[in-house]
């Protein structure tokens, strides 16, 4: 009853009426939190210079910003990685699949084919992909007979977006996807199999940029995906810019806590302690003299220092 349910949703409700998609005004009302530049479709714009930012964030920092800020399922774990010393960062663009059903899947076939689109259901997806992207799937773990990306699409993948992806279920191909140096990605599992063999339709691509399902977190278009070490982060948009500035602080409250406890001024208890105005006047003296040289923008640096009473 319930995949009956979302299907009559899916054909009958969305007032796209056959993009399999959601409307800009769905769009809106699933991130209204999210105040500013959006993409046609809706998805919120995070900006370039935040994601480049972002690369240094870990997933402890933006946990904790998403954690305190009421967002509590936001990370997933259990990943096959490819290139797994690289770090994937970029704008959630989804798709949903379930378990095939042929009546249904034949019925989106003829429906998207009339409406212009070109080969199977799983490269549909993949060919609205902007820069900046990351392709965020939801193959409810299909494992044999499962995959719908090998090193094809994953090629079209990566010269539409300039990223990798991060799919629930099986890649086949996958010494073809290691040879693309920068498709950073994080599967469930590799399988030399492929989708819907010998016309059986085991799966069936029921929506285009929706929210889905990837195991215990929810994404929503736009979101910004955070993959590595192993896990995939994902970001509310409205929070990204936060976790970025968040990060950045803590980093350079390291480096300065480190080098003092290197040079012996402060204890350990000192730096590993809320820090007393010494510490801090000490602290933003450093930031002054080292303006041009930290690894965070100067511009966060100076906004950092108005901040300070001290």
């Amino acid at each position: 009853m319930k995949q009956i349910a979302i299907i009559f949703f899916l054909f009958f409700w969305l007032p796209s009426a056959w993009g399999q998609t959601i409307s800009v005004e769905q769009m809106k009302l699933y991130t209204p939190e999210w105040e500013g530049e959006r993409f046609e479709d809706g998805r919120p714009k995070v900006a370039d210079d935040v994601l480049e930012r972002m690369k240094l964030v870990t997933h402890e920092e933006a946990w904790a910003v998403m954690k305190n800020a009421g967002f509590r399922h936001q990370y997933e774990e259990g990943w096959l990685c490819i290139h797994p010393d690289s770090t994937l960062i970029g704008r959630a663009f989804t798709a949903m699949f379930m378990p095939g059903r042929p009546d249904v899947y034949q019925a989106i076939l003829d429906k998207g084919h009339t409406e212009g689109r070109i080969r199977g259901q799983n490269a549909w997806p993949i060919d609205e992909l902007q820069p900046g992207d990351v392709y965020v799937a939801d193959q409810f773990g299909a494992h044999e007979d499962g995959p719908t990306i090998g090193d094809n699409l994953a090629n079209a993948i990566y010269a539409n977006s300039g990223n990798g992806i991060v799919y629930n279920g099986a890649i086949r191909d996958i010494e073809g996807l290691e040879e693309l140096d920068k498709f950073t990605s994080f599967v469930r599992s590799y399988h030399p199999s492929h989708h819907n063999p010998n016309h059986d339709q085991n799966t069936t691509l029921m929506g285009i940029n929706v929210p889905i399902n990837l195991g215990s977190v929810m994404v929503v278009p736009g979101d910004v995906i955070l993959g590595k070490d192993g896990g995939v982060s994902v970001i509310p948009a409205h929070l990204a810019e936060k976790i970025v500035k968040t990060s950045e602080v803590v980093r350079l409250r390291d480096m300065f806590g480190h080098l003092r406890l290197r040079e012996k001024k402060y204890t350990a208890g000192q730096i590993d302690s809320r820090w007393s105005d010494e510490i801090e006047t000490d602290f933003s003296r450093w930031l002054e003299a080292n303006l041009e040289l930290l690894p965070v923008p100067k511009e966060q640096i100076q906004e950092l220092l108005k901040e300070r009473t001290w």
